[in-house]
């Protein structure tokens, strides 16, 4: 061990070495970025401008876009250039900085999509106390849990990480720095780095999908069976879907991802899922909240309105 060196930088393979490929996947990914940078921010800036929209499910609606356009922020421009250049060299504290965002941002996520699913849960079966429940004093507390709950969580990994002996190879089968093909790297026994990130990871996941489910399980007999009227409960099943189709887009390629065991996992596999939670659910998270929720697009057209009159005069 003591001929052996510490690697102080990586090389990202990136998503294809072919160049036809990779111009046509520049422009995609780019259009990619502007879309979600532009939808998500402007889901914040209506939330915050428009008075009807101060809520609760608006104020977790607009931490979900700022974490969106966050976590869309650590992965894109790192493809966009091992795109343009084909490899791209990331220094060895800038590979655990970037596992440490990606981390941060997605474990964050799903523990905002239960926040979102209790928030659901006690408007539905409880409105009555809902002003009290979910006040302005409780939601800023549970926003600043869930984040301080995923900085920490992925501080324990990118901790770790550094821990782990480096001493080449130094190539990365992948278009960012996540934990497992840096793992794939290691001259040192990774077990426990494996271990937490199967066990505790997959718990924080498994946790916070459970508690999702759990409550869309408990809205959906309440309307079934304590709601008589057909407009409430239809108006409630559509506020739901918007949110049940969000927590679908995340959940599945995050669980396919993370709870099966890390040895025989594939490069190409780990990138295609990847992009799936972390780019493409960023791009239409913005879409799918705007164009099946009335209230926003009645927000989002006022705003619009208010800008060209300011710009006329």
């Amino acid at each position: 061990m003591e001929n052996q060196t510490q690697i102080t930088h990586f090389i990202l393979l990136g998503l294809t070495t072919q160049q036809e490929l990779q111009k046509l996947l520049f422009v995609l990914f780019l259009l990619l970025y502007l879309v979600t940078v532009l939808g998500n921010g402007t889901i914040v800036c209506v939330v915050w401008t428009e008075i009807q929209l101060h809520t609760p499910m608006y104020f977790f609606l607009s931490n979900l876009s700022c974490l969106d356009i966050c976590y869309s922020t650590v992965i894109l421009p790192k493809i966009l250039s091992g795109l343009f250049l084909a490899h791209q060299r990331i220094s060895f504290v800038g590979c655990i900085t970037q596992l440490h965002f990606f981390h941060f941002l997605g474990s964050s996520e799903a523990l905002l999509l239960a926040a979102m699913a209790y928030d659901r849960y006690v408007a539905i079966c409880n409105p009555l106390h809902y002003p009290v429940i979910m006040s302005r004093q409780i939601c800023l507390l549970l926003a600043a849990t869930i984040w301080a709950m995923g900085f920490f969580h992925a501080l324990m990994h990118a901790i770790m990480t550094s821990k782990v002996h480096f001493c080449g190879p130094n190539v990365i089968e992948h278009f960012f720095c996540d934990i497992k093909p840096l793992l794939r790297l290691a001259c040192s026994n990774t077990r426990v780095n494996l271990s937490l990130l199967n066990i505790v990871t997959g718990l924080l996941v498994m946790a916070a999908f459970l508690f999702t489910l759990l409550s869309y399980i408990y809205i959906i007999s309440f309307l079934i069976l304590k709601v008589k009227s057909h407009s409430r409960r239809w108006k409630s099943f559509s506020t739901c879907s918007t949110h049940l189709t969000v927590v679908c887009l995340l959940y599945v390629p995050v669980l396919f991802n993370y709870i099966p065991p890390s040895s025989g996992d594939s490069p190409q596999r780990d990138m295609i899922v990847t992009l799936m939670y972390s780019v493409i659910t960023s791009v239409l998270n913005p879409l799918i909240y705007t164009l099946r929720n009335q209230d926003m697009k009645s927000a989002i057209r006022k705003t619009v309105h208010r800008v060209v009159i300011s710009i006329k005069r």
